[in-house]
């Protein structure tokens, strides 16, 4: 690194420190560098992050000074990055739009652009309430659940495997764990990641013998022509991408919903919606933290640091979404205002945004309604929370509800009476005709008034 930095004494942007109290460590390197600080990653790899709104916003829209090819990464060309570096699942170069700038970059994320276009909001909603639906079931009559092991960990990815055109009881419970290993920086990402890329690799070779409409087939039928090796790796990102990012989103604001004050104030009155909730999260707690990264293509100044020719910047969402300098006061209201970082910006910003937030949107809403007079089974005190240097999230949310009654083979008689949907967030793209609305229900938030 070019700034005279005693490596020995950076901080780590990884390990228990950052783990526990990752807000913390943010200040407290905003304070001694500013929107820019020096930082070690796993392997005291130096590198930097970007804590500014201003300045991360700078460094995605200046592809010509800050690249997506980390081929470009110094600690690569000086062998300092092993095989087997946890490191390597999300900075290892693939042939990904997201490692592409330029014409090569239009190519390729052109294709994943038109892939998910395919999808109109009516067909997702009916994946997600069809899984929902299933999800609760297995846990309905118990009165019991923990909202984030049970149903967001579960729910993203059996809808992604729908849409890239996997079997609906086949791989998708089972590329659960080790999706979210993948963005750990675990010892086991790495085996965690050939699980994956096996997966989708079985599967566009099916998908070639016998095509469908899904994602897979349409990246493998685009006229940009993607090789093998590209499809595989564009279904591994949107794959990886859309679950954690999407568990993330519904469980943090699962626990918004259920223990803010300031939403429970606004839900008794009529006055709270969903997406404000969302819009609330993506601000104090966006799904995806951190995003390794950018590799500086020259000396540059930002953030009052110098920059070297090869440099990792790594754009930190998060502490982005809380600077000072555009959010004074953390406590007041950001309803309407998408101006935070939580899906990037630039050429390379977030292609799927629409369709994790119509997966969380239509999957809280319904999962609220569905479980009636649903409230905390534990002091608030005693959630736990689940850090990684990527991402963070409420570990666990045990809940209970209004049981559902059930005849003596165990199969479900009454269910709770369906309630009026939320505002939709803005569409994916128009359903198609003579599509036919959902019936009106009243409203979910209802349900977690009642009991109070």
């Amino acid at each position: 690194m070019g700034s005279g930095q005693d490596v020995s004494r950076l901080r780590r942007l990884y390990g228990p420190e950052i783990e526990a109290d990752p807000t913390q460590m943010y200040e407290e390197l905003r304070r001694e560098h500013g929107p820019v600080a020096p930082i070690l990653l796993h392997g005291d790899i130096p590198a930097w992050v970007v804590l500014g709104h201003r300045e991360n916003l700078e460094v995605m829209r200046t592809p010509s000074l800050f690249s997506r090819d980390s081929r470009r990464w110094s600690a690569f060309r000086e062998g300092k990055i092993g095989p087997d570096s946890p490191l390597m699942p999300m900075v290892g170069w693939q042939p990904l739009c997201v490692f592409a700038d330029g014409d090569e970059h239009t190519r390729l994320r052109q294709a994943v652009i038109d892939g998910l276009d395919q999808f109109d909001r009516h067909g997702v909603r009916r994946y997600v309430t069809r899984y929902t639906d299933q999800l609760v079931d297995a846990f309905a009559a118990t009165g019991r659940a923990d909202l984030v092991h049970d149903y967001a960990e579960q729910l993203p990815m059996l809808v992604m495997t729908q849409l890239l055109g996997m079997p609906s009881a086949g791989d998708g419970p089972d590329l659960v764990e080790p999706t979210l290993d993948l963005m750990r920086g675990s010892e086991t990402a790495l085996a965690s990641n050939d699980v994956v890329t096996k997966t989708l690799r079985d599967l566009v070779q099916r998908k070639k013998a016998k095509p469908g409409r899904d994602l897979a087939s349409r990246l493998i039928a685009h006229e940009s022509q993607l090789t093998d090796d590209e499809i595989v790796e564009h279904l591994r990102l949107v794959l990886v991408a859309a679950h954690e990012g999407t568990v993330n989103l519904i469980a943090n604001t699962l626990r918004l919903v259920l223990t803010d004050p300031r939403f429970r104030a606004s839900l008794s009155g009529g006055q709270m919606t969903l997406p404000d909730a969302l819009e609330q999260v993506m601000w104090d707690t966006p799904p995806i933290a951190m995003v390794p990264g950018r590799w500086a293509t020259g000396d540059t100044v930002i953030g009052g640091q110098q920059i070297k020719e090869g440099d990792l910047l790594v754009l930190g969402l998060a502490p982005g979404n809380t600077d000072p300098a555009i959010r004074p006061d953390l406590s007041a209201p950001v309803h309407g205002n998408r101006s935070h970082l939580a899906f990037s910006s630039g050429p390379h910003e977030c292609p799927g945004k629409d369709i994790g937030r119509a997966i969380a949107d239509t999957g809280i809403d319904r999962l609220l309604t569905l479980l009636k007079g649903v409230q905390l089974a534990v002091p608030e005190d005693e959630l736990t929370t689940d850090g990684a240097w990527l991402t963070r999230r409420v570990a666990n949310l045990p809940v209970q509800f209004t049981p559902w009654r059930t005849d003596e083979d165990g199969a479900v008689t009454t269910t709770p009476a369906v309630s009026q949907p939320l505002p939709a967030t803005a569409p994916l793209s128009a359903g198609p005709a003579g599509s036919t609305a959902e019936p009106a229900r009243r409203p979910w938030w209802k349900s977690l008034v009642f009991w109070r």
